[in-house]
């Protein structure tokens, strides 16, 4: 294998100071540029770029192999650096105010024309893109975020060791215990007809390891769920999991507090106000119809029901009789806006699932709907004015379901803030949503589900609502919300094990069911559990967010498609077989 110099400086590394020295760079051939007589280059790595000159009256050898240069060719350079030219200079790079004078060149590599230039205006298909993910990843943008994900890597490392956290590796290959998503399954070779489990969170494993003794875990760890995937989802994942003993809810809140304090002044050089505001489940989703609010922008929300209750308009009174809720919000300005746009209003709110919305313009000329006839003047007036609204204005209204009409309003809100630019993108807003359900039926099961999972213990004030009115007992459950997209979730876990065993039998989970699946774990509290709770922040999610990027896929260095394929290698794929046969699988 031929020799070649090695480098003594990266590409961005050289300064002004460094004029006079002579160095050799390694990378790649960025841009090539022949001015006729002279051969610019940009040599590039992941620290920068630095530009090389190829003039014939330096070297007449170095020039010629220079002719040969292409596009994303691996170099090794050397020459000295030069201050360049007055009115020459490069303010936008580090490296701007030099060059490099080469007096030799070698080719390491070659290189076939890329699908597509190597720079941050790429506008190549993302399956293009992914498909040549190791060209992606050469990108300023890209290197840049790993770089950054590198860096939170590390002060989330820093931060949980300075506080005597430790950190425990858990297994990949777990038991199946299926809650919520589907589990991705591992056939034994050795065990026939069994199978291991890859982990959609190291729960029970950090329960156990606050059972034996180690009260403060923390663990970076991946994940993986079988599920329907979107911009903030992958088949795996990667999670800041932490669990501590002795706690309650305000020992968690303010360790983590105290994360993202640091994070946001590290990264985004913000001083961020603790504490951090807090709004219970219920707050949230009447006040922005969502558990995940987005508070960078008003459209807050409002209930119309005591209003409304005698309104001879059957589809309000009678929805408030039964128990619903009818409720609105007021869009600033929106009165002008045209019979195709409110045409347009009403259906998206169909699309959701919503049964209609309910307008009223408060025009120049007065208050319109066309509902009037059956609310009449004097009720549009008062539920506008309710909802704070005033002449210019247009108030949406639905009627429905406490669950169903809060959460359609809140996704019309969202709606309306993005059609009418009304996100503010150049600060963030953090917050905390407290007291979740503890469960929630299932019409489809016919059975109580765990809104978070079977291990939240129920709030201690709700505790006798377990036997009496099981569906409005909350959970010491809180999660974490940065700009509408949930960054963190935990709970104060259940340690009692009659109380978990009676939450799994709340579940619809018998005796039997509950020892196949958490057996391990309701014998490991029989000997001496701590009160325990913790938290799981989305790591790629908060990279995501911290970035400005639109898509998970973009913080992580080989991600899957929206179909959970990876384009790269063409996994998932068809195996020998022989190896089924090892496995005891036929497939059909």
């Amino acid at each position: 294998m031929a020799t070649f110099a090695k480098r003594t400086h990266t590409c961005g590394a050289l300064r002004l100071e460094s004029t006079g020295t002579r160095v050799t760079l390694n990378g790649w051939v960025d841009v090539r540029r022949d001015l006729g007589g002279v051969i610019f280059i940009d040599c590039r790595d992941r620290y920068g770029k630095t530009q090389v000159v190829f003039n014939p009256q330096n070297n007449a050898d170095a020039y010629q192999l220079a002719k040969d240069l292409r596009s994303e060719f691996v170099i090794t350079v050397s020459g000295v650096v030069e201050k360049r030219p007055a009115g020459t200079e490069n303010p936008e790079l580090p490296t701007g105010m030099i060059d490099v004078l080469a007096d030799d060149v070698q080719i390491l590599s070659k290189a076939d024309t890329p699908p597509f230039p190597i720079d941050d205006s790429v506008d190549a298909s993302e399956d293009i893109r992914l498909k040549y993910r190791y060209l992606d990843l050469r990108r300023p943008e890209l290197q840049r975020n790993m770089m950054l994900r590198h860096q939170l890597y590390q002060l989330v490392h820093a931060y949980f060791n300075e506080r005597q956290f430790i950190e425990v590796e858990t297994p990949i290959l777990m038991k199946s215990t299926p809650e919520g998503a589907r589990d991705y399954l591992v056939p034994s070779r050795v065990h026939r007809g069994k199978f291991y489990a890859l982990p959609q969170s190291p729960q029970t494993y950090k329960q156990i390891l606050m059972v034996a003794g180690y009260d403060r875990y923390m663990q970076i760890v991946k994940c993986f769920r079988d599920e329907d995937l979107r911009a903030d989802r992958q088949p795996e994942f990667t999670q800041i999991d932490v669990e501590m003993s002795f706690v309650d809810e305000s020992d968690i809140r303010d360790l983590t507090e105290g994360l993202m304090q640091r994070v946001f002044k590290e990264f985004k050089g913000v001083d961020i106000t603790l504490p951090l505001p807090r709004l219970t489940y219920k707050e949230a989703m009447e006040k922005y119809g969502s558990d995940k609010p987005d508070t960078r922008f008003g459209l807050e929300l409002g209930c119309l029901n005591e209003l409304v209750r005698e309104a001879p308009f059957k589809v309000f009174s009678d929805n408030v009789k039964r128990g619903g809720v009818v409720g609105g919000f007021v869009v600033p300005g929106g009165a002008s806006f045209t019979r195709n746009q409110m045409d347009n209003l009403v259906d998206f709110s169909k699309s959701l699932g919503a049964g209609g919305l309910v307008y009223i313009k408060w025009t120049e000329t007065g208050l319109e709907s066309p509902n009037e006839k059956f609310l009449g003047k004097e009720l549009l007036e008062r539920i506008a004015t309710h909802l704070g609204g005033k002449k210019g204005d247009l108030v949406l209204m639905i009627s429905d379901t406490w669950t169903r009409a809060y959460t359609f309003l809140g996704m019309l809100r969202l709606e309306m803030a993005r059609r009418l630019s009304l996100i503010d993108e150049t600060r963030d807003a953090l917050l905390w949503v407290t007291e979740f359900p503890l469960l929630e039926y299932d019409e489809e099961e016919k059975r109580y589900v765990a809104v978070h999972h079977p291990f939240t213990s129920p709030h201690p004030d709700d505790i006798p609502l377990l036997d009496t009115e099981t569906g409005k007992a909350r959970a010491r459950a809180y999660d974490l919300v940065l700009n509408g997209t949930e960054i963190a979730g935990g709970s104060i876990r259940i340690f009692d094990q009659t109380l978990q065993k009676k939450m799994f039998a709340l579940m619809g989970i018998g005796e039997e069911e509950a020892n196949r699946k958490f057996g391990f774990l309701l014998s490991a509290f029989r000997y001496g559990a701590p009160p325990h709770g913790g938290i799981a922040f989305g790591f790629d999610r908060l990279m995501m967010l911290l970035t400005g990027m639109k898509s998970i896929r973009d913080v992580i260095a080989f991600p899957k498609t929206a179909s959970a394929v990876s384009l790269m290698d063409e996994a998932p794929n068809e195996v020998d077989e022989k190896q089924l046969r090892e496995l005891h699988i036929r497939t059909v």
